[in-house]
């Protein structure tokens, strides 16, 4: 069951939000969260890494907060033909929150397609995702983030920049 008031996972056997005290209820629709799924362009205005990455950090706090189950992020592939700044230091960054639990997994563009058994389970849990236009695609610019079910994690996330750089020291 989700907390309406933090967004949290609690069980259903109790009374109250193990993480803010509020009363919890079951919501009418049996408790099912509903699918929520946005595109974020981050490569919109040609931006540096470093501006790409802060904008990462707040889509992904931003959907976090609003309950968005699936994030698509266009980031390009690079003007090289070799896979660009901004979708490698992405990718490092996505690895960086799954291996911290801040969420929940990610499927590169290239990965996303129907044979891939990582999207088979996403697409039993999202049906919606199954008409998704970048589904067989190939898409090597886009990634798909999953988020941690709902569970508000990012107050504990440090800035992306920081953690980059960091990473890159």
């Amino acid at each position: 069951m989700i907390c309406h008031i933090c967004g949290n996972e609690g069980e259903k056997a109790h009374l109250k939000c193990p993480y803010c005290g509020a009363q919890m209820e079951p919501p009418p629709d049996g408790g099912q969260r509903p699918f929520i799924h946005r595109t974020v362009n981050l490569e919109a205005g040609r931006p540096v890494v470093e501006v790409a990455l802060n904008r990462l950090d707040e889509v992904i706090a931003d959907a976090q907060r609003n309950s968005v189950s699936v994030l698509t992020l266009i980031h390009g592939y690079g003007s090289t033909g070799r896979g660009g700044a901004i979708r490698s230091e992405c990718r490092m960054t996505l690895d960086y929150l799954k291996s911290k639990g801040l969420i929940n997994d990610y499927i590169a563009g290239e990965d996303f397609n129907k044979r891939s058994g990582r999207v088979k389970a996403l697409l039993r849990r999202y049906s919606p995702l199954s008409s998704d236009r970048n589904l067989n695609n190939g898409n090597q610019g886009i990634t798909l983030v999953i988020l941690s079910n709902g569970l508000l994690l990012f107050p504990v996330l440090l800035s992306v920049t920081n953690f980059n750089a960091t990473f890159l020291s």
